[in-house]
């Protein structure tokens, strides 16, 4: 579905991110890794290299501005331009617990920071490679959290609600252009990166499911992978909950 397409993904080094570009390159995409996981985005970059992808890894920091536009520039000097981008790479750990009226705003801030203006500003830099692409696509990855208002989460939540809405004004700035920018909204997912969300909030979702139970990033890989084809731009500025129906839209 994807020969012959080269596809960034941010947030690769691990969990959800390392499944897009596995997925990705099974699909056969060529790859472009971006995270800030230096020594983990290397390694994912050389194991999908083994099993034949073409792929390598770039070091970025979505709160760095200067970081940005480094990774969009050693791209356009080496690839030239780029079919796909998947705004994967967030801040999700440790940012959850505290009531709306304990929450810091120092936290505020740095969710803000990466995962809503580090979306907007790798987009902004990204999109000169993307029209010189072919039938260029681009995934946001935001949070079924922002649909359903997850309580105590508060920075996160507002920040993937963010991205949805940035999603659908880029979709009528980049559509002339023709380029598709849709969003996934996944839920709790069983990856390594998820440990430290309290059990009972797993339950919610595992048994609030239309199709009870846990998923992995393997589930929802798939969606993305279509996201990323010329045949998606029907679809550009949807939001598309991936979550076994625990939220619809």
């Amino acid at each position: 579905m994807l020969a012959g397409r080269t596809i960034v993904v941010t947030g690769a080094a691990r969990g959800l991110g390392l499944a897009i570009a596995k997925a990705c390159a099974q699909a056969g995409a060529r790859l472009v890794l971006g995270d800030i996981l230096e020594a983990e985005g290397a390694k994912a970059a050389h194991e999908l290299a083994k099993i034949g992808a073409g792929c390598r890894f770039i070091p970025v920091d979505l709160a760095i501005p200067a970081s940005i536009e480094a990774f969009c520039a050693d791209i356009a000097a080496r690839e030239g331009a780029a079919d796909g981008l998947v705004n994967n790479g967030a801040i999700a750990t440790g940012i959850g617990g505290p009531t709306y009226d304990a929450l810091e705003i120092e936290v505020w801030d740095r969710v803000m920071q990466v995962n809503a203006r580090g979306t907007w500003l790798m987009t902004r830099n990204m999109a000169p490679l993307l029209k010189k692409g072919h039938d260029a696509r681009i995934i946001n990855v935001a949070s079924d959290t922002a649909l359903w208002g997850a309580p105590r989460l508060l920075a996160y939540v507002a920040s993937k609600g963010a991205v949805i809405s940035m999603t659908r004004s880029l979709a009528r700035e980049l559509g002339p252009s023709g380029i598709g920018i849709t969003v996934v909204a996944p839920g709790i997912l069983q990856t390594s990166s998820t440990e430290y969300v309290p059990a009972e909030r797993h339950q919610l979702y595992e048994q609030g499911r239309a199709v009870p139970g846990p998923q992995s990033p393997e589930d929802i890989v798939g969606t993305i992978v279509f996201l990323l084809t010329p045949a998606a731009l029907a679809v550009t500025g949807q939001v598309i909950p991936v979550n076994a129906g625990f939220t619809f839209t």
